[in-house]
């Protein structure tokens, strides 16, 4: 709340003192520029726009844009019309600003006695893209942004195909560090595969505005990738780059350019985005027994739809797909021997196929405590764990200290070198962290943990470990459109009963 408190007069303060000497020529003190809040209705007075502008730059974000405003209105009382001008002194008041007080050919001519300019039809047009753009975008990166499901790791919360809003506010929106960038994309320029959208020569440090509220258990969270600093450009996120060096070796994951393509690096908020429910808070214990996730040993109901995988034993005959279609059965169908099938169902789902007079038996997937999976997190040899028996793992709290030694650091690894940008070695069976051996290591962040409701069809924290509260993009909050991708357009496409709905 202190540091709140500082920095809203100062966001009043710092852009205004670029005009010490624009507000000096136009006849006002040049020391009202350092004077928060009232800075800026002077400002108003000065280029003569009505003082309800005024309630606007006291509205996070928005405030910006009509700040931008204000910088065009007082660069034409200086005669500067032109669009370029004033899109440079919009975009660096810093630079621009005093060049024009400091040159004394530029004079200030009062609104009220400044010519009319007449705009031809394309700065017409010009003007209201510009305009448009950068509201837009203004209201992408900071108020909340729209984003499209691609896999099945929510269902049946969320559903390939479903369209969503996702708040920023509600976290805190956080700052661009990659400002530069092609406006509406994320990563890659439309119309090319990994031709970058963005200019990488200028970053700025993590930085959070503050949020409604904090990231809380079961929250449905927007996150960049963890992995996905590094990539292919063949697989992009779809298989995490580091996975394939496990399975398949740096070498040659590096030079197979055929099955692999380039490999190229990403900033932290270029990284894709993935969608996952938040299930381990800062400071937690976390573990799944029998699919069953505990927290600080208290078993825990996530509120979304979760679903699992199921062997289903049949007198030999085969589902109606009107039967299948009716329970929402998306995932694809595998069978086994004559009569067993391997489905992915709800809870819901279980109960109604238990009556049908077919079905013999339906049995959990699961794999047994102590049966290692080679694809989960850690993926060392001291841990034996998988999808439905997993941990007890710690979440790192910031500011917590945990003891580390060879047969736990690969739980903290890619947190110490990666996201908290530490020198990490191993050397003569000895932890080195900046050069000194180290026995402890004090969290710098929080960390949560993120699964997905398709729980035997999710890459979440189970394969790729801890989300740091930097990777935090914001939270789903509203499906408002959903489309079936297997369905034809005037075929039931549409799903209207999914549109407009709240994400639980």
């Amino acid at each position: 709340m202190l540091l709140l408190l500082i920095l809203i007069p100062l966001s009043f303060t710092i852009p205004a003192i670029f005009a010490y000497q624009l507000f000096e020529k136009s006849g006002r003190q040049g020391w009202i520029t350092f004077v928060p809040f009232y800075n800026l209705y002077v400002w108003l007075q000065i280029v003569k726009k009505p003082m309800w502008w005024y309630i606007f730059l006291l509205i996070p974000f928005i405030n910006v844009f009509v700040f931008m405003l204000m910088i065009v209105e007082l660069l034409k009382c200086f005669g500067r019309n032109g669009l370029l001008e004033h899109g440079f002194g919009a975009i660096f008041p810093f630079l621009y600003l005093p060049y024009l007080g400091f040159k004394e050919q530029f004079v200030f001519i009062d609104p009220d006695h400044r010519e009319e300019i007449k705009k031809s039809f394309v700065r017409e047009w010009a003007d209201a893209i510009i305009f448009a753009v950068i509201a837009a975008s203004i209201i992408r990166i900071f108020i909340f942004e729209a984003y499209s499901i691609p896999t099945s790791s929510m269902e049946k919360t969320l559903l390939v195909g479903d369209f969503l809003f996702v708040s920023k506010i509600s976290y805190g929106p956080r700052a661009p560090m990659t400002p530069i960038a092609f406006p509406f994309v994320h990563h890659t320029l439309p119309l090319t595969k990994s031709t970058k959208s963005y200019i990488e020569s200028v970053k700025l440090p993590y930085f959070r505005f503050p949020g409604f509220t904090k990231v809380k258990r079961h929250d449905a969270v927007v996150f960049n990738f963890p992995d996905g600093d590094t990539l292919s450009v063949k697989w992009q996120s779809n298989i995490s780059y580091y996975s394939m060096v496990r399975d398949y070796g740096r070498e040659r994951v590096w030079n197979d350019k055929t099955n692999f393509g380039d490999i190229i690096s990403r900033p932290l908020d270029k990284r894709e985005n993935f969608i996952k429910r938040c299930m381990g808070m800062p400071g937690d214990n976390l573990e799944i027994i029998d699919r069953q996730v505990y927290i600080n040993g208290v078993m825990n109901e996530s509120p979304g739809i979760r679903q699992f995988k199921y062997k289903v034993t049949t007198n030999g005959t085969r589902f109606n797909p009107k039967i299948l279609e009716k329970l929402e059965i998306t995932e694809d169908i595998s069978s086994g021997n004559v009569g067993e099938y391997y489905i992915t169902l709800t809870d819901n789902a279980v109960n109604e196929m238990k009556t049908f007079s077919n079905v013999i038996s339906i049995e959990p997937v699961s794999e047994a405590k102590g049966v290692k999976d080679p694809n989960i997190f850690p993926h060392d040899n001291y841990h034996d764990w998988n999808f439905d028996n997993f941990g007890p793992i710690h979440i790192p709290k910031k500011g917590e200290t945990v003891q580390i030694d060879l047969q736990n650091i690969s739980l903290y690894e890619r947190i110490i070198q990666v996201f908290e940008e530490n020198k990490f070695e191993i050397r003569n069976d000895k932890i080195f962290i900046n050069d000194v051996v180290s026995n402890s290591y004090t969290f710098k962040m929080d960390y949560f943990w993120m699964m997905g409701d398709n729980r035997h069809n999710s890459a979440d924290s189970r394969v790729w470990g801890f989300v740091p509260e930097n990777h935090i993009v914001g939270k789903a909050s509203l499906v408002w459109f959903s489309l079936d991708p297997n369905k034809p357009l005037f075929g039931g496409k549409i799903r209207w009963n999914k549109i407009m709905r709240t994400v639980k």
